[in-house]
């Protein structure tokens, strides 16, 4: 059988655990994209411990993660210095009716890092930031709608975004109206969005680079249109904020938005997110004002302080140890050693890695050269027979070339099935059960 050209793994124990998760957890995860259905049937390991770059499931394998906690833990897991910190503030108590000094640490670390911001306040989850950018936005402009850009797959659980998905059940029809959406890197077609609805957007939001390098211009050019048509400019940095430059795209790019979000790696895993922007606007959501409040970001652990001490340390770290440069010099080995054996086994135009070296995906194709399902999960059962663990190729920092060759060499062996299936024009025989399926879908 064609199924035996990729070794089978043996979860029972996994199984059983995923069981237990189904029957107590809504959809076995806590977080849609860590769901048993993005993996191969029968082979969605739970996960007992990790440390550095690998991960040991229940069953007792271990993996070469990647993607190490949805691209939160860019450092490894239980990183030295981090766990230190936390260690630190863990015997001093968490959480108190006042502020901790721990709080204005945190932000003068935060603000020296991301000098483009002047104000700073945290948060325990992206959402919660990106939705309080959208209601400070709102109240700053007295405008209704929202404007997010269409090729970015995600922005926050609220309403505000969720009602733009097919995952749109239980949200109101008149939420939905009030979101509105641009393509990425097409000025002409946003200044014509701002313009049919004229004075009624109050941000544009995205992601400032994915996959792709912004256009020339691009991102310098939506400040104008903004500036222009009185909006507010927002950046979600969960994903480039540290990974593109210790301060984000707005770093690198030299574009400052009038608001931006940070998250994923800014607390090596620890539940810490950040909404940071002009004085002007943040202090909306102060005290020292003399307009309506706006309710910005109220909540009980937001200002944990072994959270926070994680996000100091993470940002020492990265910047003397210059993390981001050792992020995108793995990336780029890892790149072109996928590309190599993808082209050695007559895959190349279907095993695709795509996006910045620090940031990597990757395509599966099909033999028409379109995204499948199907030819993704053959894929991941031949990384995971290999022990490699990868929805993504992101890079963590703990990854060292012994580990970047022995996905290479994994990634190869996989890549030849790829082309057996190609040949067959049919991946069904070395699927192993239903293919994985996409995170937004109306059905289950």
């Amino acid at each position: 059988m064609p199924t035996e050209e990729i070794q089978e793994l043996s979860l029972p124990r996994s199984r059983t655990a995923n069981e237990r998760l189904h029957a107590m957890i809504p959809g076995g995860a806590h977080t849609y994209a860590k769901g048993d259905d993005q993996y191969p049937e029968n082979l969605a390991p739970v996960i007992s411990h990790g440390r550095g770059a690998h991960v040991w499931d229940v069953d007792g394998n271990r993996y070469i993660e990647y993607g190490s906690g949805l691209r939160s833990v860019s450092l490894g897991h239980a990183h030295p210095r981090v766990i230190e910190a936390v260690r630190r503030e863990l015997d001093r108590g968490s959480n108190f009716v006042r502020p901790s000094i721990v709080e204005v640490e945190a932000a003068e670390r935060f603000l020296a890092t991301v000098p483009t911001a002047e104000m700073v306040k945290f948060a325990k989850n992206g959402s919660d930031a990106t939705t309080a950018a959208v209601r400070l936005a709102r109240a700053a402009t007295g405008r209704p709608r929202v404007a997010i850009c269409a090729d970015h797959p995600f922005f926050s659980v609220d309403d505000w975004f969720i009602g733009t998905t097919p995952m749109s059940a239980g949200i109101p029809a008149e939420t939905n109206e009030l979101t509105v959406a641009f393509p990425y890197g097409d000025l002409a077609a946003t200044e014509e969005l701002l313009t049919r609805y004229q004075g009624e957007i109050a941000c544009l939001i995205l992601e400032p680079a994915t996959h792709t390098e912004p256009p020339p211009g691009y991102l310098a050019g939506l400040r104008e249109l903004a500036d222009r048509h009185g909006c507010v400019l927002v950046f979600d940095e969960m994903i480039t904020g540290l990974r593109w430059s210790e301060a984000g795209a707005q770093g690198l790019y030299g574009v400052v938005p009038d608001l931006s979000t940070f998250g994923k790696a800014l607390g090596n895993g620890f539940a810490v997110a950040a909404l940071a922007g002009r004085r002007d606007l943040m202090e909306r959501g102060g005290l020292r004002h003399s307009g309506d409040r706006v309710f910005l970001l109220s909540t009980t652990h937001g200002a944990e302080t072994h959270s926070l001490a994680a996000a100091m340390a993470v940002l020492t770290t990265y910047g003397e140890e210059g993390v981001t440069a050792r992020l995108h010099a793995l990336g780029e080995r890892l790149a072109a050693g996928v590309r190599e054996v993808a082209a050695a086994m007559g895959v190349g135009d279907h095993v695709v890695v795509r996006g910045r070296a620090s940031n990597l995906v990757f395509a599966t194709l099909d033999e028409n050269r379109q995204p499948s399902q199907e030819y993704r999960t053959l894929f991941l059962r031949g990384l995971l027979a290999g022990g490699v663990l990868a929805p993504s190729f992101v890079v963590s920092s703990a990854l060292d070339e012994a580990d970047i060759d022995h996905t290479v060499d994994v990634v190869a062996q996989a890549c030849a099935v790829y082309r057996k299936a190609l040949d067959a024009a049919d991946p069904t025989p070395w699927l192993g059960g239903r293919p994985v399926k996409p995170v937004f879908r109306r059905l289950s």
